[in-house]
């Protein structure tokens, strides 16, 4: 029959197309745990991560630099100037052009400290110059200062310092927090795309055996049909089964391939290679406790981190506009020791003490509600932030409840999802025989066909849904339940 021929053709090209593609690819059977831990070794996703943490680790240093003693070497050399300078006549007032014909030079070396107490500045300084005036008067000038000691601090003002000490270390804990949680994001999707690989294969594979087995009871059905034990009715119930279960062969070809780009993706293969996923049926006995998930959140998560950060941020925000509001006033002071001389020896004899202090100030008087509507955008800003703050607690311990819960009913669940597929493919397999006898009808077949397709597909949907959940836990709390232990990183082997 042309109808027989068709679905053969069908089959044979399927068949064909999985022979090519298994012949082209490199086969790699993979474990759950192997496959984890390939994609966080080496998948684009996992080398992310890795430099986002690496640029929020210097990021950090540069800041325990800043709180650092820093010495710079500066200088003015070979700074060569004729030309011809506007000079005003401090006897009459009158204007005239100067002829200016010299040679400067200037070398220093200075050390500057930030205080973060006080968000002031102290410099040490040395520096030398020399000037050489050529033309009518040749003359030759040193001047030094051997030691010199400034200190410049603002009054009433913001101290960015003090902010950023209490800031920045936080800032640096949660990008050591946040690897992590990236990395267990990395963990659950390779999970779902592996669990998505093994149903797409269990699938493509069912339909191999179902359009096999269907193929088998059509050709039965016909001979039962020549005795009238099975009516034309059954018989073309049968054939459109076939047809449906070649065209299936196809479609879930087509799903497996796009499930293992996914899964290769994720691990960092092309598509050369081919991943055979193993379907292990061992669950681990855990028990999560709900008190246990939510103090290892708080304690380990970037949640807890980021929600004193945002408070502090913006009480930060709230101190710099009450500090730009009112009075601002900056203390100089500059002590040291200078002298000048027409050779380098004179300029270090007799050294002269210099002492310079002033206060700078300045003091609004009108600015029509400027500074207070700053004030009042910040502080309102702030009781967002905490408001904010609470709603995210409050969300945080729903979400994590809910895990909880999932989690600890999922194993019983996949139990019994695993006792329901044994139970519908032995149905199955019960029927065939019947069906091969005579006692029982394509309906019933059919029937038995589809529960066990559906018991099948749910186990391992069940099995997937395990680890998504157990995963997304470790996600959430950053603690590795199996083991009991916290999951860290060693920074010094990330760096280097």
């Amino acid at each position: 029959m042309a109808l027989n021929k068709l679905i053969r053709f069908l089959i044979v090209l399927n068949l064909a197309c999985a022979t090519s593609i298994q012949t082209l690819s490199a086969q790699y059977r993979m474990t759950l745990d192997e496959a984890i831990a390939t994609s966080r070794s080496q998948s684009v996703m996992a080398l992310e991560a890795k430099h986002s943490f690496v640029s929020t680790y210097w990021a950090y240093r540069s800041y325990l630099a800043s709180r650092l003693p820093s010495v710079t070497l500066y200088g003015n050399l070979m700074n060569y100037d004729r030309s011809l300078t506007l000079l005003q006549s401090y006897e009459d007032g009158t204007f005239k052009y100067a002829e200016t014909f010299n040679l400067q030079n200037s070398m220093g070396l200075q050390v500057s400290q930030n205080i973060s107490l006080t968000g002031g500045r102290v410099l040490l300084y040395s520096d030398l110059s020399r000037i050489d005036q050529f033309g009518v008067n040749n003359k030759l000038t040193w001047y030094t200062q051997p030691v010199t000691m400034s200190y410049i601090q603002p009054l009433f003002a913001y101290n960015q310092f003090r902010w950023d000490k209490k800031i920045e270390p936080l800032e640096y804990e949660k990008g050591k927090r946040k690897y992590i949680e990236d990395m267990e994001n990395l963990t659950i999707q390779t999970a779902s795309a592996y669990f998505s690989l093994i149903s797409a294969t269990r699938n493509y594979e069912s339909s191999l055996m179902n359009c096999e087995n269907t193929g088998v009871m059509r050709d039965i059905a016909t001979e039962r049909m020549k005795i009238g034990t099975v009516t034309k009715d059954e018989y073309l119930q049968l054939e459109l089964r076939a047809i449906k279960d070649s065209l299936q062969v196809g479609e879930c070809l087509v799903k497996m391939r796009e499930a293992q780009m996914q899964l290769n993706s994720l691990l960092g293969f092309d598509e050369s290679v081919e991943i055979l996923p193993v379907v292990e049926d061992y669950l681990p006995e855990v028990v999560i406790d709900y008190d246990l998930v939510l103090d290892k959140c708080l304690k380990n998560s970037t949640f807890s981190l980021q929600n004193e950060i945002n408070e502090l941020q913006a009480e930060s925000a709230v101190a710099k506009a009450k500090a730009d509001r009112g009075v601002t006033m900056s203390l100089n002071a500059r002590l040291g020791l200078s002298q000048t001389g027409s050779s380098l020896p004179d300029a270090y004899k007799d050294l002269l003490d210099q002492e310079v202090v002033g206060v700078s100030f300045s003091i609004p008087i009108f600015d029509w509600g400027l500074g207070k509507g700053k004030v009042q955008k910040a502080r309102a800003a702030q009781e967002v932030v905490r408001a904010q703050t609470i709603q995210s607690e409050n969300d945080n311990r729903r979400k994590l409840f809910v895990a909880v819960g999932q989690f600890n009913t999922q194993r019983q669940q996949c139990i019994a999802s695993k006792r329901a597929m044994d139970v519908a493919a032995e149905r199955y397999s019960i029927i065939m025989e019947k069906f091969r006898s005579g006692t029982a009808t394509v309906t019933q077949l059919t029937d038995a066909q589809n529960d066990s397709d559906e018991a099948r597909t749910k186990y391992l949907s069940d099995l997937g849904n395990f680890w998504n959940y157990y995963y997304t836990l470790r996600y959430y709390t950053l603690y590795d339940f199996i083991k009991g232990r916290d999951i860290d990183i060693d920074v010094t082997e990330m760096i280097d």
